[in-house]
């Protein structure tokens, strides 16, 4: 199946261990000039993700500015890009709040993470994991419909919430101070 001259995004490859010598090449050039900042390993596997597209950049060059205040007031620690998980299992989502800093390589969890859907991406999937991780809240922005959901943990699964019960903020009011791109 092809989608304009690439594969499409319902189409997943599995490749042999060790992958082979053309594969191991693209994937050493990608470590060497940062391209596989955003790479996850999904349960030992491989899910190579693209630099973000432009919309998905511009809002999460404003996130910081809006969570920053927040979370200092509120004693959290943020940053942006950051490894939850093990060395084997991880997801990086786009930013988080952190009740404490120095996690080394890869942190245990965190109080929140924000997630930026870019098209074809695997944010909503992500969601078991952060809750087998105890991520208290996942904030999910999706630039492409102007939409901010918010959501609590809950008894091992993630609910919408109408205000954090980490920092002053929810949805709508994040929504109201992000500058959406066209």
């Amino acid at each position: 199946m092809r989608a304009s001259g690439r594969y499409a995004s319902s189409v997943r490859t599995l490749l042999p261990d060790p992958p082979p010598a053309d594969i191991e090449a693209l994937l050493d050039r990608r470590r060497r000039i940062g391209a596989d900042r955003s790479d996850e390993v999904w349960e030992g596997v491989l899910h190579m993700a693209p630099a973000p597209a432009d919309r998905h950049a511009l809002i999460a060059g404003q996130v910081p500015a809006v969570l920053m205040p927040l979370a200092e007031a509120a004693g959290l620690a943020i940053s942006g890009e950051f490894n939850l998980g093990l060395e084997e299992d991880y997801r990086v989502p786009d930013g988080g709040l952190h009740h404490s800093g120095g996690w080394g390589t890869y942190a245990a969890t965190a109080a929140l993470v924000v997630e930026i859907v870019s098209p074809g991406d695997e944010t909503w999937e992500k969601l078991p994991f952060y809750a087998a991780h105890g991520v208290e809240e996942v904030v999910i922005i999706d630039p492409g419909e102007r939409h901010v959901d918010w959501l609590a943990l809950h008894e091992e699964k993630y609910l919408p919430a109408e205000r954090s019960a980490l920092i002053a903020l929810g949805p709508a009011q994040l929504g109201e101070q992000l500058d959406w791109p066209a």
